[in-house]
């Protein structure tokens, strides 16, 4: 269902797209209408044309789907995220190679700690 619904809305994501490219703005008469024609500048709020109410389906296709996803993939969902997921249980520590029999019995010392940086004496504020 998740898989359907990814695809219809991928597809009517580029329909919207090319639907709103497709059409002329209402600016496009602007030129017209300095050279005495008797449309508005704006145009008139005449019949709706094929264009738009194939951007006004297409955009309610499109906010479903989007709903739908935002469902099926949200907070209380079983998807397989990988950001929501637990890390791997790491494998468990082994004991300690034993050491060879000619070896040293003892562990190895540790890194000596670094000796401490010199005091600079911070001069007194005038």
């Amino acid at each position: 269902m998740a898989t359907l619904t990814t695809i219809i809305h991928i597809i009517v994501c580029f329909a919207l797209i090319m639907i709103v490219l497709l059409q002329t703005g209402k600016g496009a008469s602007m030129g017209a209408a300095f050279g005495g024609s008797s449309q508005t500048v704006f145009g008139s709020g005449g019949a709706t044309t094929f264009l738009t109410k194939l951007t006004t389906v297409a955009a309610a296709v499109f906010m479903v789907t989007s709903l739908l996803l935002a469902f099926m993939y949200g907070p209380g969902s079983k998807s397989s995220s990988v950001v929501g997921t637990p890390p791997a249980a790491t494998q468990q520590k082994s004991a300690p190679a034993q050491a060879p029999a000619g070896g040293p019995a003892s562990p190895a010392p540790a890194v000596p700690a670094l000796p401490a940086a010199p005091v600079v004496p911070v001069p007194p504020v005038k």
